[in-house]
């Protein structure tokens, strides 16, 4: 029997008076399953992460987060989702080990359990000799570990990402999509936006919005033989261009 999506979205729709930013859009996100959220600066998918994030509520439409009601239970779906913007958000003047109590008590963990998931994650990472550092003075690539380490220490069922790698390098890039492949493989649910689009390569499947609506969602191998195209980059600039031919003809 097929497992519930861990995410299900109908019809979700978002307007700011006469301007429609989210406009009908429909998708399901399984267990575990790394799904790329692609599109260009206003093309409305922030504006959709903020609704599935229980930060903003739809003009109409219905959607489901780890169980839970966007409309009725925003409360609930921000305990069990975890979040990382591309914007460093952990306090540089404190050490590593008190940015990771910190993110554990506001998610309600006790501190002996606390105490535990974090000599778990420093093994993992193998950050035990910065535990004492302050943030300020490592380096970013393990910035951004510590960032998704905090984002994750309560074992949610989603871990929304938004433009995580922004501004870092290719090899500290690949590096941190190593934490997101070993976090899906636990079964953890990732729902990624990126503006590198080789990135799109490594999700499970692809949703590639324009002027608020999914214009094509599939695996990166079949977006690619359909639009008969060798890279998501080529995929996406295919896409944009029919739907610009398509609403010229349309008469816009």
């Amino acid at each position: 029997m097929n497992e519930k999506p861990v995410i299900e979205v109908r019809g979700l729709t978002k307007c700011f008076g006469s301007f429609t930013a989210v406009d009908n859009i429909s998708f399901d996100v399984s267990k575990g399953e790394i799904f790329g959220f692609l599109g260009a600066n206003g093309a409305g998918k922030t504006t959709a992460m903020k609704m599935l994030c229980g930060l903003s509520f739809p003009t109409s439409g219905t959607g489901s987060v780890a169980g839970f009601d966007i409309n009725t239970e925003p409360e609930q779906i921000k305990r069990h989702i975890g979040y990382m913007s591309q914007k460093f958000s952990l306090y540089e003047t404190m050490t590593v080990d008190e940015n990771l109590r910190l993110f554990a008590s506001i998610y309600g963990i006790p501190a002996k359990e606390a105490r535990l998931r974090m000599d778990r994650l420093y093994r993992q990472l193998g950050m035990e000799s910065m535990r004492r550092s302050l943030v300020r003075s490592i380096p970013t690539g393990w910035k951004q570990k510590l960032a998704f380490s905090a984002a994750t220490i309560h074992n949610p069922a989603v871990v929304f990402l938004d433009e995580p790698t922004g501004g870092v390098d290719p090899l500290t890039r690949r590096k941190f999509w190593e934490l997101i492949y070993r976090s899906a493989s636990e079964g953890t649910t990732l729902f990624v936006t990126t503006h590198y689009l080789d990135e799109a390569e490594y999700c499970n499947r692809v949703s590639i919005m324009v002027d608020g609506r999914i214009e094509a969602l599939d695996s990166p191998a079949a977006l690619k033989a359909r639009y008969g195209a060798e890279t998501m980059d080529e995929v996406f600039r295919k896409v944009a261009v029919a739907k610009d031919t398509d609403k010229n003809q349309q008469g816009y």
